[in-house]
């Protein structure tokens, strides 16, 4: 049984539990394309980088400050023509670069505000890889939200590639909830979006030098200094329990009240084979976030294991009060992890 739960756990993270939305328009996507720009540089050893930006007014632009990293010359690009910042306002640790220009005459995005996102919460990240002479649109939902520094770092779904640092990430209302920043190693990658709330602090801050002595961003950060929600993923995407466990005591210790750290803990103690002590912190999980998706996934295939039909079907009366999508998706891992009736 804890083999089958063992594959299904990344499927558990990755099931919709969205309620079913229409999908943007043509026209829709084409208005929020116009307030996307090229970042193009030139490095000190004569090479060139790119990335994407979006205007948050008509002469603001922001993107990832690894973008700019190394460069000795910066500029925009927007329906081919070229304009070269003024100014630069800095937040290395957070990886978000505010570029100002003179004369772009930008079309600007509506910011939102982090305290409103959602789990499955759909989304639209657009992009402008360095390999796609248009710009790229993918759909997909809100995994994960991690607080930090007084905002919450959004995990989604959508891969990105080179080029696409900076892109923007949308809500179906069309406002700026993150840019798409780095991703976790391996083929399972997590995509991480910085949240809009440091990007309107940024505004506050007095303009930089690009040359400037400046920190690591906090992704680049050693091993020991990343925040738990990067440093928990590999050992849970290679089963390393035993490992998932001790990162997850720490961080639950250091962030009692963070809905993903005692979920974790859960999935460590489910999978060591400790069922009371997984259920426990699955509820703490609950707790705090009571719809948290993954964390009454894993209780529901509990529930099912045990054949405690009294709690699975509370399970799935909470569930359904996420979506009927909800619902469904549960119950496709439920048949899926099923075990065989002996004879």
């Amino acid at each position: 049984m804890m083999n089958k739960i063992g594959v299904l756990f990344l499927l558990m993270a990755s099931t919709s539990y969205a309620e079913h939305m229409p999908a943007p328009t043509d026209e829709f996507l084409y208005q929020l394309k116009q307030s996307l720009v090229k970042v193009a540089t030139t490095t000190k050893s004569g090479g060139h980088g790119f990335g994407t930006g979006v205007a948050i007014s008509k002469d603001h632009v922001v993107t990832n400050c690894h973008v700019l990293t190394n460069a000795n010359g910066i500029s925009i690009s927007k329906w081919g023509v070229e304009y070269a910042p003024l100014s630069l306002q800095a937040d290395w640790k957070h990886d978000l670069c505010i570029l100002k220009f003179e004369w772009a005459d930008l079309k600007p995005v509506a910011m939102s505000d982090n305290d409103s996102l959602q789990y499955e919460q759909p989304v639209i990240s657009i992009s402008m890889p360095t390999d796609s002479p248009a710009p790229y649109v993918a759909l997909s939902n809100i995994k994960a939200l991690y607080p930090m520094d007084d905002a919450e770092v959004v995990r989604t779904e959508a891969a990105f590639s080179i080029g696409a640092s900076g892109s923007p990430v949308f809500d179906y209302a069309g406002k700026l909830i993150g840019i798409s920043t780095f991703k976790s190693p391996g083929r399972k990658a997590y995509y991480y979006n910085m949240p809009v709330k440091w990007i309107k602090a940024l505004l506050t801050h007095e303009s930089t030098d690009l040359n400037a002595l400046h920190d690591l961003p906090f992704w680049d950060a050693p091993e020991d200094k990343r925040p738990f929600f990067m440093r928990i993923v590999m050992p849970f995407q290679n089963n390393r329990w035993l490992d998932v466990q001790k990162v997850a005591m720490d961080w639950v210790v250091d962030q009692p009240k963070n809905a993903e750290a005692w979920y974790y803990l859960g999935a460590s103690f489910q999978h060591l084979g400790d069922m009371a002590n997984a259920i426990q912190n699955y509820k703490k999980a609950l707790s705090f976030h009571q719809l948290h998706p993954a964390s009454l996934s894993a209780l529901a295939l509990i529930a099912q294991s045990q054949g405690d039909s009294v709690a699975l079907s509370k399970i799935k009366s909470q569930v359904k009060g996420i979506s009927h999508e909800a619902l469904e998706g549960l119950n496709d891992i439920l048949s899926a992890n099923q075990s065989p009736v002996n004879h």
